[in-house]
């Protein structure tokens, strides 16, 4: 930590701090939104959501698609399903993957957005 990092005095604006304190999120909800932050914390999973915001895909396509055993595709996409981030869909024997709705789209859309901007 730099000494121009902080403040160089103690001074705490008792307004900013009520207004602030009204408006946080419920534990429940940032712990939620943690927990969907730390899905996005693997690469492989950004991956096949990135994959997946193309278009549907079966397991086949994304490992050929990534580079990567069928077995570790099915247990990333496992941890997405249980997470509500994609949906099947079974036609005959082949299972299509695709994105649960547009809020996991724009999720990753603004994540990758910000990573191309640093």
């Amino acid at each position: 930590m730099h000494l121009n990092d902080v403040c160089e005095t103690i001074r705490i604006n008792d307004d900013a701090v009520r207004d602030v304190q009204s408006k946080m999120l419920p534990n429940e909800t940032v712990f939620k939104g943690a927990e969907i932050f730390k899905l996005l914390g693997d690469p492989t999973r950004v991956k096949l959501l990135y994959a997946l915001s193309q278009r549907e895909l079966c397991v086949c396509d994304l490992s050929a698609v990534l580079g990567m055993a069928q077995s570790a595709i099915s247990h990333q996409l496992r941890v997405l399903r249980g997470a509500h981030f994609v949906k099947f869909r079974k036609e005959g024997k082949i299972v299509y993957y695709s994105l649960s709705d547009a809020h996991v789209s724009r999720l990753l859309a603004m994540g990758v957005e910000h990573a191309e901007e640093q």
